[in-house]
């Protein structure tokens, strides 16, 4: 009999004041990006290079851009981290440093090296649902998560 596995918890966090840094700028880190402003005041992206989109968002105020090569010492004052880069070894560097110093980590690329998961995010107004499929099923997460937004809609 296959081990089961438990479900996380869903828990609603106030970001408003923590300091919450993504190491990398790429498609999926960009995603998290987003999702995080909706949130934390205090976004830093680190990376060497960064699109047109995350330029217009630290002009507008919304992240701030740390344009260099990450380095450990980067986010040992973070509260939170997210580890979206396409380097394997950076990854698991920034997930030793998160382990080492208790700071929640996500790494992108390695479910297994997460604290926690982003979930399918359905907003409206002060009414905020996040759906999860405990990180196995992105499609079935985003599925519900569009049927979400979709009642939302109509209750507005």
């Amino acid at each position: 009999m296959p081990k089961s596995v438990k479900p996380y918890f869903p828990m609603f966090v106030d970001l408003s004041e923590k300091k919450v840094f993504v190491v990398g700028a790429g498609t999926i880190a960009k995603r998290r990006i987003r999702s995080l402003t909706e949130f934390s005041g205090l976004v830093t992206v680190i990376a060497p290079e960064v699109n047109p989109e995350l330029n217009k968002m630290e002009q507008a105020g919304k992240i701030r851009i740390l344009r260099k090569k990450y380095e450990s010492s980067d986010i040992y004052e973070a509260d939170m981290v997210i580890a979206a880069t396409n380097d394997h070894k950076i990854n698991e560097d920034i997930y030793q440093v998160c382990r080492e110093r208790g700071i929640p980590v996500n790494v992108c690329s390695d479910k297994k090296k997460c604290d926690f998961y982003f979930p399918g995010l359905a907003i409206r107004d002060n009414v905020v649902i996040g759906v999860t499929a405990n990180g196995s099923d992105h499609k079935k997460a985003r599925a519900v998560s569009e049927k979400i937004r979709e009642m939302l809609e109509e209750c507005w």
